[in-house]
């Protein structure tokens, strides 16, 4: 079997991103990928500005000669405040009043907090020797115009929503979302509604798996839940394809005599890829081709199913997605469980997140029963990750994955 990491090459290099591009509202652009190279339309801050309330000051006004008391008193000329700027020079030997965010006075090259003044009729006392360009915030020092702000592909956060309105990008150019389908087989499955009879269970991937597809940045347009016959199965798929860039569904690919899904995938065209991967759990992932068009088979157990989206399919929607940023590597913690012989598959273990004295972060170990054990995964915080071959003892550091 191939590693997950080889698996994971192979998949990304096959992607062709979309360029299908669109514009959405502002509002509705945290997640999106920008689709555009966006550069500023103008200075950042647009004018001079005072970082804090105080007063406009001619910083020569204060030398030794003209304040040798450490003080001066200068008679208030009129304020600047936000929206409505002081308007003409400040004369030398006077100040204005201004507030945090108004347009400092032309003239003016540094501000005196108010904490040392003190008002007198038609004067105020400033006790501050001001550098030039104190508490003032100077024109363009954030950005120029026609400077870049952000490159295509870059996942738009909720923190870039302020950056993106101060330099007018509204709407946004954003790439469209890979549309995607979900679909679970087995016969066995009932609505999570229902009530189950004998040897049937709540079908619980395909909701799962569906926000999983949205949080990785795709619109899902179907999903499903469908029962192992050959032609139900193929019908399904090849409207699913038609209608979507990404098929994903979940059972049917080991190697039981009802394990159909790969066969009806055959059936239609689409070219077996992979088939098997050394990951635990998550061995089954089957992965193909409908010619541009990636198409996921996971495993229909839940943590399988899990394992595989956050390790294959979410990054390759994001490929698909036009993101071009690396993915966050990988964060590190200590394992507080007990030893674990090598294995030849790479293992994921559900932990939870703890903070140790020495400010690295704990490892605790879940209970958990394998890989259909939905109790043990949602008590989780993080799948800690363990290398192929790899032994470890408590107190060794691995990687993990956050789990959202």
């Amino acid at each position: 079997m191939r590693t997950p990491a080889e698996v994971l090459s192979e998949i990304l290099g096959r992607i062709v991103p979309l360029s299908r591009l669109e514009r959405v509202a502002l509002e509705h652009a945290s997640g999106r990928v920008l689709a555009l190279d966006l550069r500023s339309d103008l200075d950042l801050p647009p004018f001079n500005k005072s970082a804090v309330d105080g007063f406009a000051v001619h910083a020569a006004d204060f030398d030794a000669a003209q304040a040798p008391a450490g003080e001066r008193r200068l008679p208030i000329a009129g304020e600047s405040r936000a929206g409505e700027p002081w308007r003409g020079p400040l004369a030398r030997g006077s100040c204005a009043a201004i507030y945090t965010g108004a347009e400092v006075p032309e003239g003016a090259d540094a501000i005196v907090m108010v904490e040392q003044s003190t008002p007198v009729p038609g004067a105020v006392i400033l006790r501050d020797k001001p550098a030039g360009g104190a508490h003032i915030c100077v024109r363009g020092q954030d950005l120029r115009e026609g400077e870049l702000v952000l490159r295509s592909g870059h996942r738009i956060r909720d923190t870039d929503l302020a950056l993106l309105a101060s330099v007018g990008c509204s709407p946004v150019p954003v790439f469209a979302r890979p549309r995607v389908c979900v679909l679970t087989t087995g016969d066995e499955l009932v609505d999570p509604a229902a009530r189950p009879g004998p040897g049937q269970i709540r079908e619980s991937n395909t909701q799962h798996l569906a926000a999983l597809c949205e949080r990785a940045g795709a619109q899902v347009v179907r999903r499903g839940v469908l029962r192992d016959r050959p032609e139900a199965l193929q019908a399904a798929f090849e409207a699913a394809l038609a209608e979507c860039d990404v098929l994903v569904s979940t059972g049917g690919v080991s190697m039981g005599r009802y394990d159909l899904v790969a066969e009806a995938l055959a059936a239609l065209g689409v070219e077996p890829i992979v088939h098997k991967v050394a990951i635990k759990p998550g061995k089954p992932l089957w992965y193909g081709s409908a010619g541009s068009k990636p198409v996921f088979a996971l495993p229909g157990n839940p943590v399988s199913c899990l394992v595989n989206h956050e390790v294959f399919v979410a990054p390759a929607l994001a490929r698909l997605g036009g993101e071009t940023e690396p993915a966050e590597p990988l964060r590190r913690g200590r394992w507080l469980g007990g030893e674990l012989a090598p294995n030849p598959r790479e293992q994921y273990l559900p932990v939870r997140l703890g903070e140790g004295g020495d400010a690295v972060t704990e490892l605790q170990p879940v209970r958990w029963n394998g890989s259909a054990d939905v109790v043990g995964i949602a008590r989780a915080q993080a799948l800690a990750v363990v290398p192929i071959q790899t032994a470890v003892g408590r107190g060794a550091l691995l990687e993990f994955r956050p789990l959202s």
